[in-house]
């Protein structure tokens, strides 16, 4: 085993997330960032509001980097990004992804890696409240690597330690948008109007928390959305590891 296969886990414990957006809050997060020109319709996703068990399990503190990466393309024939070595690793698909994930699992002896669910992704940022962004209520410029920052581009990860979450996990929203291992899906109870599927969409699983070329309205927890361009990389798709928790 060597030092890039260590992974810094954060222990998230069991809980009651407050998953989603209430429906009759939707109309005013609209307005809150009509600038952005995201249509109402996108936020109806995050209908409705739901209190969800979330059982204790861990999570990486930051994404996976280019070095921790680097390892697994070389060993299985992938290409070796040139990106910094303490940079996330961006232009990963679904399948890469959970491909690493099982690779890095062995290493470590069977640990359970893997991707976070939806809902562990959205606990882990957003904890036992209902704040809109992982660091509080209010937004701002500084807390993550955002479109607003005009650094276009990747940084090294836990570069915005301000904008930590309440279990202290970064970059949880900016820098590389995140695989889940959650299929999209209209939560239980959701509007008529909110698609079932999203044939649009380059892969069916549900990515969180927005890259560098984002706007803010993906910083906030309850965001939910996709890979929706065909660049992996240009969009800055990227992942973090989960697992069971510490025995």
């Amino acid at each position: 085993m060597q030092q890039a296969d260590l992974v810094d886990w954060v222990e998230i414990p069991a809980g009651v997330l407050l998953r989603g957006t209430p429906l009759d809050e939707v109309a005013d997060v609209a307005d809150r960032y009509a600038d952005t020109g995201v249509p109402v319709q996108w936020y109806l996703k995050e209908t409705p509001r739901a209190a969800v068990h979330v059982p204790a399990f861990r999570i990486a503190r930051t994404p996976v980097t280019v070095g921790q990466w680097r390892l697994f393309a070389q060993a299985t024939g992938r290409p070796v990004p040139s990106r910094p070595a303490d940079h996330p690793v961006i232009g990963v698909t679904w399948e890469s992804a959970t491909a690493y994930c099982h690779w890095l699992d062995a290493r470590l002896g069977g640990l359970g890696v893997r991707l976070p669910t939806e809902d562990e992704w959205e606990r882990a940022a957003r904890g036992d409240d209902d704040r809109e962004f992982p660091w509080g209520a209010q937004y701002r410029t500084g807390l993550a690597n955002l479109m607003d920052l005009g650094i276009g581009s990747t940084t090294p990860v836990g570069s915005f330690p301000e904008g930590a979450s309440p279990f202290g996990v970064l970059d949880m929203v900016g820098n590389a948008d995140e695989w889940t291992s959650t299929r999209y899906a209209p939560y239980p109870g959701a509007p008529a109007e909110v698609p079932h599927t999203e044939d649009w969409a380059f892969d069916p699983h549900i990515t969180r928390g927005g890259a560098f070329r984002h706007d803010r309205d993906l910083a906030r927890c309850a965001r939910r959305h996709g890979v929706y361009e065909a660049d992996f990389e240009a969009i800055g798709v990227g992942f973090r590891l989960a697992a069971p928790a510490a025995d």
